[in-house]
């Protein structure tokens, strides 16, 4: 089971640069057998340009989330802290084993109907080719 991450085009050109090594999140999936994130770059993309593994999930409060992942977060502390403003919990996925596609893919190409997700969606293996 893989999951479709909606990530802001400037945040997946961090990632891809490696500065930016953690995906924050106010709520995360629930199940437990994700093998791979598939980036979504949102608009004006609009496409599925890549795809890392989760070396792990991290929760904790808001600041503590922020202390521990500061050095590789990959934005400023002001976005960080209005994004999870009023939130007791946040999660940092740590990034690991990027891969930039050379194609990017239109979600219309995939092998089921999939939506841009607001958040997140679950992708089954069979839905998604295996490109790089």
């Amino acid at each position: 089971m893989n999951v479709l991450l909606s990530i802001k085009p400037e945040f997946v050109e961090r990632i891809f640069s490696g500065e930016k090594r953690f995906e924050y999140r106010k709520a995360i999936f629930k199940r437990n057998d994700i093998k791979k994130i598939v980036i979504y770059s949102t608009m004006p993309e609009g496409k599925i340009v890549g795809e890392f593994s989760i070396e792990q999930i991290h929760d904790n409060s808001p600041d503590l989330i922020w202390k521990q992942t500061e050095k590789s977060s990959g934005i400023q502390k002001s976005f960080f802290d209005s994004y999870f403003i009023g939130r007791q919990k946040a999660y940092a996925i740590e990034i690991a084993n990027v891969i930039k596609y050379d194609t990017p893919i239109k979600l219309s190409e995939l092998a089921k109907k999939v939506s841009a997700p607001q958040s997140f969606s679950y992708l089954h293996d069979d839905m998604f080719p295996e490109m790089t």
